[in-house]
């Protein structure tokens, strides 16, 4: 069999990762809409506790380094940043809680949660990127949807790591408060640990139940 002979035109830059920039925000800038924040996130798929959302309008001559999607970060890392940004940025934060969750469905809280967090803003946004497929309804100014912000958009990477450090260090306390789910060790994802416990001593008040498998557990007390 003939060997095939490589491409003399490889990729072009094929070793530089794909980070967040200012692309987006500097765009909307030159189409006069500025401040731009950017929004996001973090908890959507726990069992647990609230989903936590974050804004943020970074001031484009202060951009902390190393923005990137939180979930590509290690806790170090988050913490870091978490403090340069709250330190050079305008942020805001807002969550939705489990019974707003179970009330009108995790991704109407999500975005609920979005938008409270850009009307927290202490300087009014004029254009909102937001990771995802979904504007948040009621910013009262432009919207945009960027699928993987996180890994596009400085802004929303900036809030990505706000929301997941944020919410983070509201588990920790979680776990204080109910020692025996292990909040602080798995923040209310689904881990064995976190099933097995809530067999053993069922639901909290802060346990999702409308999610799966805490919803057939009211009518089987079953996690099969």
């Amino acid at each position: 069999m003939k060997t095939r002979t490589p491409p003399d035109s490889p990729g072009l830059f094929p070793d530089l990762p794909l980070v967040p920039d200012f692309s987006l925000e500097s765009r909307a800038k030159r189409r006069g809409t500025w401040p731009v924040a950017g929004t996001d996130e973090a908890g959507r798929g726990p069992l647990a506790g609230p989903v936590v959302a974050a804004a943020v309008i970074l001031d484009p001559k202060r951009i902390p380094q190393g923005l990137n999607d939180s979930k590509k970060l290690s806790a170090r890392q988050r913490e870091a940043l978490y403090e340069e940004i709250i330190a050079t940025a305008t942020v805001s934060i807002a969550s939705s809680s489990p019974k707003r969750i179970d009330l009108i469905d995790i991704r109407k809280a999500s975005l609920d949660a979005m938008r409270r967090a850009v009307a927290g803003l202490s300087i009014e946004a004029r254009h909102v990127l937001t990771d995802g497929r979904d504007v948040p309804p009621g910013l009262g100014c432009s919207g945009e949807a960027v699928v993987k912000g996180d890994g596009r958009s400085a802004s929303i990477a900036a809030a990505s790591i706000l929301a997941k450090v944020m919410r983070d260090r509201m588990m920790v306390r979680a776990g204080l408060v109910y020692p025996d789910y292990g909040f602080d060790l798995h923040a209310g994802y689904g881990t064995d640990r976190h099933r097995s416990a809530i067999v053993a001593h069922g639901p909290c008040p802060l346990h999702r139940m409308s999610f799966r498998p805490l919803k057939p557990s009211i009518e089987t007390d079953s996690f099969a």
